[in-house]
């Protein structure tokens, strides 16, 4: 015994628990790697684990996502489309506070993102991320000639050469580390961090993207300092071109999207794996999800036929207001801390993944930023979240406008307000309601207009959209400024 009466093993004992305790503690207090997996185009009912009835696509390393995380049965994109989702989530605010009203974006243009307003990539640099976006980039940037630095303008769909050096894109907006392309569009000219590096036919680009996600694990995991990642996985696929493999080619039965739907889950299969193997799995939140739904390129009807319903029974496609066009894909796995197997069927946006990294920091978002981002963290703890914002806006891509409310959905078109009929110009429609409101608990197909028999439900929403948009922000917080002085609310002709 010593002078206190706690005997040698004893203290033996309480040294080495407290040694434990606090080597524990130093796991769990340790920042998450952050891995966000994006598709283009991919609908809701693409996923077979989402969508088991209508979904022949077989999906299985997302359908494992769901095993082992929780999915998110009402999450939306920012917008129908790709560049204004994609806005959104670099700044957790929506796309049509800016110029780009509606619409994306095709290149050699300053960045949409201005330079002094915070993304997720320079907010998580700043808490000691090292960041890196592998993929599809759809924000514009500019190209400066490697000869003479002049800028390059845009000609057709000619593309950057090779050596054009980008002095305003992902590099300049808070990541370490770009490997990818553009935009479809131009999906030949292969980028690294500021610099046009090949040109390589699109059939090799989702190898590429998926070699280089895998490889850039790898060599995180070799960092011997420690140093918390967030890598950023926004794929070119399944949007066309829709060129899947040789080895991928005719594997569905069911003809190339739903083969480059399989290629894409192969993709999170390869990416998944490779945090396993490295050991880092335990402490990585992986988030997968998609900017829209499914395009008509995919011969939707083709599908249909085949038994394949791409949007799940939701109205519509991608480009419309429809939930077809933006309830996609939302799937969260982070061991230990979300329960696997679960679903949550809270209201969510892709704007929110901002205030949900700010929220998982411990730092808030810097001020002016991240107007429009409510943190869904509480709900991966299995509790509720705490919003300040009244509902969700949605965004076509001919720029029409709805807010969804609770059970209620107000759009203020009569048509699809995008690609799918009835569209905006039908003649048919001369005689229709000026907008569409929509229970969605009992009619989330969005089969019955409620406009005129629910007038006092749709003032209520028309009024809280009005006052997001007037108010720069949708979520509490200091007033902000959007930045065009005009936001044109409705958008169908003779109309308001």
């Amino acid at each position: 015994m010593n002078k206190i009466g706690v005997s040698t093993t004893s203290l033996v004992v309480i040294l080495l628990s407290t040694f434990t305790w606090f080597s524990n503690a130093q796991v769990n207090s340790k920042k998450p790697n952050i891995v966000l997996i994006l598709c283009d185009d991919l609908g809701y009912g693409d996923v077979q684990s989402l969508a088991p009835e209508t979904s022949k696509i077989k999906t299985p390393h997302i359908d494992k996502l769901t095993e082992e995380g929780m999915i998110f049965t009402d999450a939306h994109s920012g917008s129908s489309v790709c560049t204004p989702t994609r806005y959104g989530i670099m700044t957790g605010r929506y796309s049509w506070r800016t110029k780009l009203q509606r619409g994306v974006v095709s290149g050699f243009k300053p960045n949409l993102i201005k330079e002094d307003r915070p993304t997720i990539g320079n907010f998580l640099k700043d808490q000691g991320y090292h960041t890196a976006i592998i993929g599809k980039w759809h924000l514009n940037f500019q190209y400066l000639n490697p000869t003479t630095q002049a800028l390059i303008p845009k000609k057709g769909k000619k593309l950057p050469p090779v050596g054009a050096r980008i002095p305003d894109g992902p590099n300049q907006r808070g990541f370490d580390y770009f490997h990818g392309f553009h935009h479809a569009g131009s999906m030949k000219a292969v980028i690294e961090n500021d610099q046009v590096i090949i040109h390589d036919d699109e059939i090799n680009m989702l190898p590429r993207l998926t070699t280089k996600s895998v490889d850039y694990i790898n060599n995180q995991a070799k960092n011997k300092d420690g140093q918390p990642f967030f890598l950023y996985v926004p794929l070119g696929s399944p949007h066309t071109p829709i060129v899947p493999s040789k080895e991928w080619q005719g594997k569905s039965g069911l003809g190339n999207y739903a083969d480059f739907v399989m290629q894409t889950d192969g993709t999170v299969g390869a990416i998944t794996k490779a945090l396993k193997d490295n050991g880092l799995s335990e402490n990585t939140l992986v988030i997968f999800s998609s900017d829209n739904g499914t395009s008509k390129a995919a011969n939707i009807p083709n599908l249909e036929r085949q038994g394949h319903i791409v949007s799940a029974g939701y109205r519509g496609s991608k480009s419309d207001l429809w939930d077809g066009g933006h309830r996609i894909p939302f799937i969260v796995k982070w061991p230990n801390t979300v329960e696997p197997n679960t679903t949550n069927n809270d209201l969510i946006c892709l704007t929110d993944i901002f205030a949900t990294f700010s929220e998982l920091t411990g730092v808030a978002m810097p001020s002016k930023s991240g107007e429009d981002s409510v943190s869904f963290l509480p709900a991966l703890n299995g509790e509720e979240i705490n919003s300040t914002r009244a509902g969700v806006i949605h965004h076509s891509i001919s720029g029409h406008f709805a807010y969804r409310l609770g059970k209620w959905k107000l759009l203020l078109a009569k048509g699809s307000g995008g690609w799918s009929v009835p569209k905006e110009d039908d003649a048919n429609l001369d005689t229709m309601p000026v907008a569409q409101l929509y229970d969605m608990e009992s009619d989330p197909a969005e089969t019955t207009n409620l406009y005129t028999t629910h007038p006092k439900i749709a003032e209520k929403l028309l009024k809280q959209l009005e006052l997001d948009i007037i108010l720069g922000r949708s979520t509490e917080g200091e007033m902000s400024k959007n930045d065009v002085d005009k936001i044109k609310l409705w958008k169908t002709s003779n109309k308001k």
